[in-house]
């Protein structure tokens, strides 16, 4: 096959990038359908930086593994002060201050975090003796490393990237080989922690999402409104859907956010149970590919890199869906590669560059090509 097409192309996780470049594209004609019919502002903006967000995952995939080893603790370091810096001169939208503007440049440090934070772990653990992974220089440092941008994330407040940062933080501890009964003990101390963080913790408008999950029907036309309206969308969908640009819930303005954390019900309307298979069949083939390439990896760094990296586009995907659907508190967290929004296009093509650079590793390694996998 390298006889017909180039090397560079050839030599590319197809077997990732197709269904990845499917659903940007049905993203993209959803959101084209969220605009009433316009390419403008949504549609065009998110294929614009899918592409530029793709080169950039290219770089990273050419990265060698010394580099991405250097760089963990120093780009940790980065991110944190960031962090900082948007709790001293952030810019206020929506009611969070979650921005850095710098000239034309605005930035989301939190997003940043989430991959930062799982490769700061992956060289913490890489370099950490075996016979110490049982002792409390395995948990304190890497607590340390997750809780310090938890919290300042937390006092944005941003509470899903918070949990995002802690969930993939958490993963690459377990799957560090760290005792059972830590985690064990770390469920029952959240499940103690649960009514007093949702009592005194929580901001107002948290506490009125927790509640509206538990009971959506209270309050409809209120604190409700969101995912009354998303059900209302997914189930009218039905088998087939209504078809391409007639949903009425978006177009008549009853779905809040249309083009961000609800998209998924824009298209569950229009596209019906057939897009909604289509898109869940192509977020699985991509975290499986993930996982393949987590699984084959040459060594404890690789691995627990590329599980961080699966663990927060996971987190991503698992969290919008069960939000659009009732099943979880909304959140603000929006559906990877489908959302109109830059900040989360961003995160996940960093973990998928993360990830091509872990597989290139792995098949160099080894003597072969990309393709085969």
């Amino acid at each position: 096959m390298n006889s017909v097409i180039p090397a560079p192309v050839a030599n590319q996780p197809w077997s990732m990038l197709i269904p990845l470049i499917l659903l940007t594209c049905f993203g993209s004609a959803v959101l084209y359908s969220a605009a009433g019919g316009s390419f403008s502002p949504f549609a065009s903006t998110h294929l614009l930086r899918f592409a530029i967000f793709m080169v950039v995952a290219l770089v990273i995939a050419s990265l060698p593994r010394d580099f991405a080893k250097f760089v963990a603790y120093p780009a940790y370091v980065a991110v944190l002060v960031l962090l900082l810096g948007v709790e001293a001169m952030g810019a206020v939208g929506g009611g969070s201050q979650r921005w850095l503007e710098i000239g034309p440049i605005r930035i989301q440090p939190s997003e940043l975090m989430k991959p930062t934070v799982a490769l700061a772990l992956a060289r913490f653990y890489d370099t950490l003796p075996t016979g110490m992974f049982s002792s409390w220089r395995a948990l304190l440092p890497a607590g340390v490393i997750i809780v310090m941008p938890a919290l300042l994330v937390l006092m944005q407040p941003d509470l899903g990237t918070a949990l995002a940062i802690v969930f993939s933080g958490a993963v690459v501890m377990f799957l560090a080989g760290l005792p059972m009964s830590w985690f064990l003990g770390a469920g029952a101390a959240a499940a103690v922690a649960v009514p007093l963080a949702y009592n005194f913790a929580l901001k107002p408008y948290q506490q009125r999402r927790v509640t509206t999950f538990l009971d959506p029907e209270s309050d409809p036309l209120g604190s409700g409104y969101h995912i009354t309206q998303s059900k209302i969308a997914i189930g009218s969908g039905g088998f087939t859907g209504k078809g391409f640009n007639e949903g009425s819930q978006s177009h008549l303005q009853y779905l809040p956010e249309p083009h961000t954390d609800f998209v998924f019900a824009t298209m569950a309307e229009e596209w019906g149970f057939l897009g909604g298979v289509f898109v869940l069949v192509c977020f699985g083939l991509i975290l499986y590919w993930g996982l393949k390439v987590a699984r084959n990896a040459n060594n404890r760094f690789d691995r627990l890199l590329a599980a961080g990296m699966v663990a927060t586009m996971f987190f991503y995907i698992a969290i919008n869906l069960m939000m659009v659907m009732g099943m979880a508190p909304v959140v603000g967290i929006p559906l990877p590669f489908m959302s109109h929004g830059g900040s989360s296009m961003m995160t996940n093509m960093l973990c998928l560059g993360a990830l091509m650079m872990i597989h290139r590793w792995t098949t160099q390694g080894r003597g072969g090509g990309l393709l085969s996998t």
